[in-house]
């Protein structure tokens, strides 16, 4: 398959608001601003949109997916999974709705003799999802070069021509979202409940 002329979809998917959940939107992110990329390859934000992406799906011949994935391992353990495991780890031991979500998408597209020919995943093990309005914690933070480093070498792999960019500010969310400023503004845990009504979080411990 001639990468020139194929589609690549790399998507990024999760939820920002919850801590660990933001990963796969996070290194999305870090590609789009440190890569530039032909017209073939398409880099987005697929956040928890679910059967959503499903027309972005069929339309690639190639896709890679960031994901935060519950392996059973270590948090901040990066593990890549390739081809038809691919369905597989993102629906065996979901942690939230998008990964149904994205599980059917996958099905979808298979039922339609339409799945991507090459499909790989990179995901990391989470430490922490239950922290709302949170960002990701550092051991997996830490993963987020790395990750972004096996989807540069896919790339190259498959034949498409990238390069670093050498300045601009690409962005596929607003300013607001970028995660310095996200963590900046974020309030202290004494300023703001991030786990609910404390009244019932107290009185279920």
């Amino acid at each position: 398959m001639d990468a020139t002329t194929s589609s690549v979809l790399v998507l990024g998917i999760g939820n920002l608001l919850w801590a660990d959940e933001g990963f796969g939107v996070r290194c999305a992110e870090a590609l789009a601003a440190g890569w530039e990329l032909p017209e073939s390859v398409t880099v987005m934000d697929g956040g928890t949109q679910g059967l959503y992406l499903l027309p972005h799906v069929t339309a690639a011949q190639r896709l890679i997916v960031f994901d935060a994935v519950d392996y059973g391992l270590a948090p901040g353990t990066l593990r890549l999974v390739e081809g038809g495991d691919v369905p597989r780890f993102l629906g065996a031991r979901k942690m939230s709705l998008h990964q149904t979500g994205f599980q059917e998408v996958l099905a979808s597209a298979e039922l339609l003799g339409q799945l991507p020919a090459e499909m790989l995943l990179i995901g990391v093990q989470p430490e922490e999802l239950e922290d709302y309005g949170g960002s990701l914690r550092p051991v997996v933070r830490a993963r987020l070069d790395e990750a972004v480093g096996h989807a540069v070498a896919r790339l190259q792999a498959w034949g498409v021509p990238l390069r670093q960019r050498s300045g601009g500010d690409v962005r596929l969310n607003d300013r607001a979202l970028a995660i310095e400023g996200y963590e900046a503004a974020r309030p202290s845990e004494t300023e703001a409940c991030r786990r609910g009504d404390l009244r019932f979080v107290e009185a279920e411990r």
